[in-house]
């Protein structure tokens, strides 16, 4: 990893983190998740730039080595996607591919929607585009589902800050790359539902996870706490700003893995199998993982290369 330089541009008064390689033409955006940061994206951003493109990924404000933001409660996804025009504006990006893991997913797709004059295409693993509409996953399992848990003001907080941050990003991983929902039993925290001897995921090293616990030991999570679980429940989701039809037109890819717990969510399945996604992406690629869980770019970083670099290379002569 160590051809991938770092800088800092200045987007809406903070100081954004950007993580860049390459020196092609043809820029390639990627967004991370949680609990994920650029370093996310380490596979992919070496394997798109020896295949001839540009590859940048900032941290998002409140994330990583970017500034965490005055008051990082107010972070909703639509200050996150305010924030990449202007990031681009510094770098003198006009047009890219962006991609997007986990919530990553759905903050690339607000940009496609509000800002399709920049966008050369879409990609996205984990989280398909997501129909209008509130989110409603929670009204239908048990109390103590983790999104439902992490939403209630100072739960959250409470339950990571018994732990180191290297702990509570290892125990995260863990549950993320099962391949059942997280969901607490009546008196028990969504931490303790990792056996602190339990091993990391076979993919995941001792550096990767020094390297997000010391991020993540800067960062704190209060801005992860607010984009993407208490923000899931805003109004302002539900669409991009000033979006009346929210179709996607753009070229697009989906890869996700078969054993993903996101495809436990009511209806999430069913969604995307039956094609009825493709009534808002139209021109939607799917590829499953049968093997892959929540985080293929670094479980299966070659077979998620593969599939990008299709991707970008058989519509990058189209761009």
């Amino acid at each position: 990893m160590e051809l991938i330089e770092h800088k800092y541009v200045e987007a809406n008064g903070l100081k954004h983190h950007v993580a860049e390689i390459g020196s092609g033409s043809t820029v390639v955006l990627f967004l991370h998740g949680f609990p994920e940061i650029w370093y996310t994206w380490r596979y992919q951003m070496v394997a798109v730039a020896k295949a001839g493109y540009r590859a940048i990924a900032p941290d998002f404000r409140g994330y990583g080595l970017s500034d965490k933001p005055p008051v990082p409660e107010d972070t909703t996804f639509s200050v996150l996607v305010d924030d990449l025009p202007p990031i681009l504006e510094a770098m003198k990006i006009d047009k890219v591919f962006v991609i997007g893991q986990d919530f990553g997913a759905m903050v690339a797709y607000k940009f496609v929607l509000e800002h399709p004059e920049r966008v050369l295409g879409v990609a996205t693993l984990g989280v398909p585009f997501m129909p209008p509409g509130p989110f409603t996953s929670h009204k239908t399992l048990p109390e103590g589902f983790y999104i439902s848990r992490w939403n209630e003001p100072g739960r959250a907080e409470a339950d990571f800050g018994r732990l180191s941050a290297k702990t509570v990003i290892k125990n995260i991983y863990t549950m993320f790359s099962r391949n059942e929902i997280p969901i607490a039993k009546e008196g028990q925290e969504i931490m303790d539902l990792v056996e602190p001897s339990t091993p990391l995921p076979s993919w995941f090293t001792d550096d990767d996870l020094a390297a997000y616990g010391d991020l993540y030991e800067r960062s704190g999570f209060q801005t992860s706490l607010a984009v993407p679980y208490r923000s899931l429940f805003a109004p302002e989701r539900e669409t991009g700003k000033n979006v009346e039809d929210p179709r996607i037109e753009v070229p697009a890819l989906y890869v996700t893995g078969e054993k993903d717990y996101l495809f436990k969510f009511p209806g999430v399945a069913e969604f995307v199998k039956s094609g009825e996604v493709k009534k808002y992406v139209t021109n939607l690629e799917i590829k499953f993982l049968p093997e892959g869980t929540h985080f293929i770019s670094e479980q299966f970083p070659d077979e998620v290369n593969h599939h990008i670099l299709t991707f970008l290379q058989s519509n990058t002569r189209c761009a």
